[in-house]
């Protein structure tokens, strides 16, 4: 059964037309199992060890928008994106090295992991986009995205619409383009075609605007804090 489980993403990768909706229909089979779960916060430190050399200790990513601030995430969206990537239904040759079955086993380890994740407080210090953009990038956001991802960027629990405040600028930009080119195929089908008449200043308007939206305070870590369940272990 393990080795059906090891070798069954790698045999839907190479199908017909079909396999898009195998990946879909697998991904949403362990989003399902795992989203219902009680995720354990001290189990998932033990899984989030493989982590930390990329998105950080603290789980704050990088400023230039090569790893997202996974901090503060809502548990729903980590969990979905756990199980896209694992079934082959988001495209992510890096992670999905690290979300193997031999370190998240099943979905009970997913929802631990992501227990963890979305527990840690985020940096108040997310790199944000050009200011003079955000008051134009706030009207266009309040029109066309808040509905899905909140007023605040808070996004949406029971729909795992990813929250949007408080992400570092580069990868807000990067993925918005990703989604609209098409090569995020887990991407919400009613937001691709949304946003396929953005211009580009109308992208790094809005998002630079979400780069400055603040998630509430209590969610923020205070000036100086590092996390300390990994002491030694500090992005250069």
């Amino acid at each position: 059964m393990k080795r059906l489980a090891i070798l069954l993403p790698l045999l839907v990768a190479s199908l017909s037309p079909r396999a898009e909706s195998l990946r879909e229909f697998l991904a949403h089979e362990e989003f399902e199992a795992a989203v219902h779960l009680p995720g354990e916060a001290r189990r998932g430190k033990e899984i989030y060890t493989y982590c930390v050399a990329c998105h950080g200790p603290e789980g704050w990513g990088t400023v230039d928008g090569s790893y997202p601030q996974i901090a503060g995430q809502l548990p729903s969206v980590i969990i979905k994106q756990l199980a896209d990537i694992r079934a082959g239904n988001r495209d992510n040759p890096l992670m999905r090295a690290f979300t193997s079955r031999r370190i998240l086993s099943g979905p009970q380890e997913i929802a631990d992991v992501a227990a963890y994740i979305s527990a840690l407080r985020m940096t108040p210090y997310n790199a944000r986009g050009p200011q003079e953009l955000a008051p134009w990038g706030a009207e266009i956001y309040r029109r066309e995205c808040a509905e899905c991802h909140g007023e605040q960027g808070e996004g949406d629990s029971e729909e795992h619409v990813p929250a949007l405040a408080g992400q570092h600028y580069p990868y807000l930009v990067r993925q918005f383009e990703e989604i609209r080119a098409g090569r995020r195929r887990n991407a919400d089908r009613k937001m691709v075609r949304q946003i396929q008449r953005f211009s580009r200043e109308e992208v790094l308007a809005v998002m630079a605007y979400c780069a400055s939206l603040r998630p509430p305070p209590e969610r923020l870590a205070p000036a100086g804090w590092t996390n300390p369940d990994f002491p030694s272990r500090r992005l250069p």
